[in-house]
């Protein structure tokens, strides 16, 4: 395992995050405690405006979690304490994140590998790829969070289907099903993914935010609830600079220069 599981680096409100465990990229405790700390640490930082969340150079994005690890988890009462309570904790934290996040799958995207690219607002994968949780070959079934967040993306019978069979299905098909939201050409996935980023960093981040707490609270609460949690949202936008900015520039005609904070 490399020194640093996760590498990161923030350039002009986009911060770049590379999985460094190739060649597949497996995810182990040590990735995870990595990046439970990484997020923690750039959700406090006013620099960040988008995430990007890439494989690098290895030949998968992720391929699921290390089985090497498994033999130490599987007494009864063993897996949460030492796995699942802190996968959870650090993929929770990429699911909340309060800027939008894009994941570029530069290859596979299996099991564990998959649950941590949906929680990604955007998914960006490359012509050819396969995704896939084929936890179910291992006796296991998708336990950090796939359940829920594939399931809210593609819904209940082709997200049993995955999870039934564990078999891969082309990126082609996950973008027709919408668990995917482009396919960019081979060895593309990130430059299409950092291009997205750059026109969100552009975009008035107070809106920006407010739209996807908005949007994740449509599957938390009732739909009365939701919908009434948007106004205080809708108050909060409405009553921003960029928003002042926004109209000033539309009766001028002009492009809006926003402060993107």
């Amino acid at each position: 395992m490399p020194e640093q599981p996760i590498t990161c680096s923030v350039d002009d409100g986009v911060a770049l995050l590379t999985l460094n465990n190739p060649p597949l990229n497996l995810v182990t405790l040590e990735m995870s405690r990595a990046l439970n700390e990484l997020l923690a640490r750039l959700d406090k930082d006013p620099a960040v405006r988008v995430l990007v969340l890439t494989g690098g150079t290895a030949k998968a994005f992720c391929a699921g979690s290390d089985i090497k690890e498994f033999p130490d988890m599987m007494a009864a009462g063993a897996v949460v304490p030492k796995k699942l309570a802190l996968e959870n904790e650090a993929y929770s934290r990429l699911d909340d994140f309060p800027s939008p996040t894009i994941a570029a799958l530069n290859g596979l995207a299996f099991g564990g590998g998959l649950e941590l690219a949906v929680c990604c607002d955007l998914i960006v994968a490359e012509e050819g790829g396969k995704v896939a949780l084929p936890e179910i070959n291992l006796g296991v079934y998708p336990g950090t969070g796939g359940t829920v967040r594939v399931t809210r993306r593609i819904g209940e019978g082709r997200a049993k289907e995955m999870m039934f069979f564990g078999e891969p299905i082309a990126v082609e098909t996950a973008l027709d099903w919408g668990l995917i939201n482009r396919v960019a050409p081979k060895g593309r996935s990130l430059a299409v993914a950092m291009e997205m980023a750059r026109r969100l960093a552009a975009q008035p981040q107070v809106a920006l935010r407010a739209c996807k707490q908005a949007v994740d609270a449509a599957f938390d609460a009732t739909e009365d609830k939701a919908i009434r949690d948007t106004l205080a949202l809708s108050d909060r936008v409405f009553s921003s600079a960029d928003c002042a900015e926004g109209v000033r520039a539309f009766f001028a005609k002009e492009k809006p220069k926003f402060t993107h904070r």
